[in-house]
């Protein structure tokens, strides 16, 4: 048998390795910008062209390269980060794999020219998939100068998967925020088709904060320290009331090398637990200063992944540098012992004057097991058949007994959940309302209990999508227009769905600095701080990316109705109950979510005798 087993190509082998490191023009920025920080630069620039597939260049000040390590710096596993297997557990500098330039020239159009520190002239090298095409003296100043140009030019199947120029331009601005926030002594520049997007002079941590994401950011911040001699916790918190509906200004540095951490994030949101509204999330910039040798960055090429060698002692310190932060600045609550307070005594609970416990036999007989009763649901309709047959057996009845309805301690109110309360079963009504989030309904085979906000993000759903594949949404629009403040990531997202959003029904513009002015909303929303809607949207659209495979249409209908859903609470009167029950029967899918979560639940007769022990 012939041998079959050989060395692949080198450009080949590079090819495959650049599929690790360089996924998309993000990944290029990244690996470039932390190559400058490393060169000890005091100032860099980013100027991107195309969303980065036709150009990403970056200029700083560094050190420089002299001409051999110019050559030297393209080649596999070459590096001046790191020269023995201890040094691997010593890193401080961002890189150290010695992959990132070869990766890069194995898949673009390269050219570099730099100038080390002393020396007279520098070097320019062109290099094209691997290649050096030329390498020459040149005139320039002290520092290096990289353009990496038509990404994917010799891989057109990874060019062609290369998302659209706001998405791709979105991952862009990530990396270099990500950069930006890490090395704040170092002054930033990013231009995009020639236009200036950001402007970060050298300063302090805070100073970049607010350079970077708007001046409001001086009220809200926190100073946050800890010191303890196995880790240093610095940075700053957001203070509660500034929390946002969503997550984009959280950030983990560890020994300046920004990291992705469920597990840290979880620390510090205890440390928030009782202080921030519901779905909202803090702010912070976190700084974590450990030992090299007790972490291990080398998980993955992108470094974003980390692995702590005591993690539960790194998550108790963060909690509690987090929680004193909070307690330092008067932002959780305290007890003052000292002080004289007067407790109001306890009121005796108070009793509807229909209920006679005396009466009333010593012990309740135990409701029985059929409360575990399986439930038979009907399939789900398909969306061009008949919904007449399916949900026939269960359809709302339009008559509903009232014999007993005047009995008001049946249906105490919220407001006080003892005192006795009025019938909300008026004339004419089929549907009950219970604590303001179910709807009770009598049907043929027994009573429907309808979720009533599951209720409305199944309605709004199939009206959202139907809005989009259209383009027939409806706006209302704002007597006072609102501006809105995003971070720049979010406000690319905007601009992505620019279309989308306008299709649904807002109406607002660009109003420069990454703000918008939203003049108008979808019909039919309640008028109710705007700014929480889109970013609460912008938030569930991004979780659902995570969590699914679906289209941006498909997407941003689903977290549309999720959110306009948790708007549309609180008590209805008998025409909206019975609109909504209405509404959500001419559904295509009417007894499911679009997430599969059940909009009704129904209680077959027999179940409700067998819960009075009748026979």
């Amino acid at each position: 048998m012939a041998d079959i087993i050989r060395l692949l190509p080198e450009y080949l082998a590079n090819q495959i390795a650049a599929g690790e490191v360089v996924q998309r023009p993000a990944s290029v920025v990244k690996e470039l910008l932390e190559n400058s920080v490393d060169a000890r630069s005091s100032s860099v620039t980013l100027i991107i062209k195309d969303a980065g597939k036709q150009l990403i260049q970056v200029v700083d000040d560094g050190v420089g390269m002299t001409e051999t390590d110019a050559r030297m710096c393209f080649e596999r596993h070459a590096t001046s980060k790191i020269k023995t297997t201890e040094d691997l557990f010593r890193i401080k500098t961002m890189g150290f794999r010695g992959e990132a330039m070869a990766s890069i020239a194995a898949v673009a159009q390269v050219e570099m020219k730099t100038r080390a520190r002393g020396s007279e002239l520098g070097t320019c090298l062109s290099i094209e998939g691997n290649d050096i095409i030329q390498q020459e003296p040149v005139a320039m100043g002290e520092g290096t100068v990289v353009s990496v140009k038509n990404l994917f030019f010799n891989v057109p199947a990874r060019r062609n998967f290369l998302k659209s120029n706001p998405v791709e331009m979105r991952h862009i601005l990530d990396e270099f925020q990500r950069v930006a926030l890490a090395n704040p002594e170092i002054a930033f520049a990013l231009y995009q088709n020639e236009v200036e997007v950001m402007n970060l002079p050298a300063g302090k941590l805070s100073q970049r904060i607010v350079s970077m994401f708007g001046k409001e950011y001086k009220e809200q911040m926190a100073s946050c320290e800890e010191t303890t001699p196995f880790l240093t916790v610095k940075g700053y918190i957001g203070k509660p009331e500034f929390a946002k509906k969503s997550r984009g200004e959280q950030f983990f540095f560890v020994n300046n090398r920004y990291i992705k951490s469920q597990y840290l994030n979880h620390a510090v949101l205890t440390a928030f637990e009782g202080l921030l509204p519901k779905d909202s999330f803090p702010f912070y910039v976190l700084f974590l200063e450990i030992a090299p040798e007790t972490i291990d960055i080398n998980v993955h090429p992108t470094k974003t992944e980390i692995k702590f060698e005591d993690e539960k002692t790194v998550y108790a310190i963060v909690r509690a540098a987090v929680k004193q932060s909070l307690g330092l600045h008067n932002i959780a609550p305290s007890l003052d012992f000292g002080a004289d307070v007067n407790y109001m005594p306890l009121q005796p609970m108070k009793f509807p004057a229909s209920m006679d416990f005396e009466t009333a036999p010593a012990q309740a007989p135990r409701a029985s097991s059929a409360m575990n009763h399986t439930t038979t649901f009907p399939s789900r309709a398909s969306a061009g058949s008949s919904r007449d047959d399916s949900y026939s057996d269960f359809a709302p009845t339009r008559e509903v007994s009232r014999a007993n309805s005047d009995d008001s301690s049946l249906f105490p109110e919220e407001e006080d959940s003892f005192a006795p309360a009025k019938s909300t079963m008026t004339g004419g009504s089929k549907t009950l309302q219970v604590h303001q989030k179910y709807l009770m309904v009598q049907v043929k085979s027994g009573l429907m209990v309808v979720d009533q906000q599951a209720a409305q993000e199944r309605i709004l759903y199939e009206k959202y999508s139907q809005a989009l594949g259209k383009r027939t949404g409806a706006s209302q629009q704002l007597l006072f227009p609102q501006t809105l403040q995003l971070s720049p990531a979010d406000f690319s997202l905007v601009m992505e769905l620019s279309e989308e959003f306008t299709a649904l029904g807002f109406v607002f513009n660009d109003f420069g600095n990454n703000t918008l002015v939203v003049n108008g909303i979808p019909a039919e929303i309640p008028l109710r701080d705007e700014k929480e809607l889109i970013e609460g949207l912008l938030e569930q659209y991004k979780n659902n990316l995570s969590a699914m495979k679906v289209d941006r249409q498909e997407n941003l209908a689903r977290a549309m109705a999720k959110r306009v859903a948790s708007r549309l609470t609180g008590r209805l009167s008998d025409q909206e109950m019975n609109a909504l029950v209405d509404r959500l029967f001419g559904c295509q899918v009417p007894n499911y979510t679009p997430s599969g979560q059940k909009t009704l639940v129904i209680l077959q007769t027999e179940q409700l005798q067998d819960l009075f022990l009748r026979s």
